[in-house]
């Protein structure tokens, strides 16, 4: 403690700076022409702040967060809540060339090298969880096993998680907590009555978990996420400073409409 060079910055100064790079994607260099400093010290103040954010977790309530899928699953069966999750990809930069696993961050949807991580929220859109990041190859199903979603679902409370096709197969594993939008039964020649029921039933489910799609968009609304220019070993604390960050926000502004 107290080793080091002196910080030519305040604390909330330092604060001030990440939350700027974080929001509004403003490079090292501006910020250290806006706080009159060197690019290093903007860059050192970033790399100390954005850990500290990450660590918060996500905000429910006064005082009380949540920093885990663990306690989310938790948190949702103690309220009777239902959960809602889905996988999201960042572009990020393209690996340099010959490096190991290069071809792991290429997404198999868009083409693009990007990272991905599974956002959880509430029946309302707020967010609750975003994972650590993973390359984009990795599919979505099996992100989720890898988090340990199937075992804290078996073993843990009754919990509903409506999620998309891409995690069908969890519901069986999860003794049908996890719900997916209905297979089909025909490939072929379907019935008339069964392409509208099919369709009824498709869009049901997806009106429930639209939500999730909507806490999606408000993180990409911040330029760190719509697409990082940095590299890829901060992105989880950048991703899961945001979350916490927003969490926040939607938090205050739901207990704020709830007093009117």
């Amino acid at each position: 403690m107290g080793a080091g060079a002196k910080h030519k910055l305040v604390f909330v100064d330092r604060l001030l700076a990440t939350l700027v790079h974080l929001r509004h994607g403003a490079t090292h260099d501006v910020l250290a022409c806006w706080f009159g400093i060197d690019r290093s010290t903007s860059t050192r103040a970033i790399g100390e702040v954005r850990p500290l954010l990450s660590e918060r977790g996500c905000t429910i309530g006064p005082g009380v967060r949540l920093h885990s899928l663990a306690e989310v699953v938790d948190y949702l069966g103690a309220s009777g809540q239902t959960g809602i999750i889905d996988g999201t990809e960042i572009r990020g930069r393209r690996p340099a060339a010959g490096r190991k696993n290069r071809e792991k961050f290429i997404s198999g949807k868009n083409e693009q090298n990007a990272v991905k991580s599974m956002v959880v929220t509430d029946a309302i859109g707020r967010l609750l969880f975003c994972s650590p990041a993973q390359p984009a190859s990795c599919a979505d199903i099996t992100h989720a096993r890898q988090l340990g979603l199937v075992t804290l679902l078996a073993d843990g409370p009754v919990v509903e998680i409506l999620a998309d096709a891409g995690y069908q197969g969890l519901g069986a594993q999860t003794g049908g907590r996890v719900v997916t939008p209905p297979h089909r039964k025909f490939k072929k020649n379907a019935p008339d009555w069964y392409e509208k029921m099919h369709e009824r039933q498709r869009k049901a489910h997806s009106s429930r978990r639209i939500h999730v799609e909507h806490g999606i968009a408000h993180l990409k609304n911040w330029r760190a996420l719509a697409r990082h220019h940095g590299r890829r070993e901060h992105m989880t604390d950048t991703i899961q400073a945001i979350a916490g960050l927003l969490s926040h926000q939607q938090t205050t502004i739901l207990m704020a409409d709830q007093r009117m």
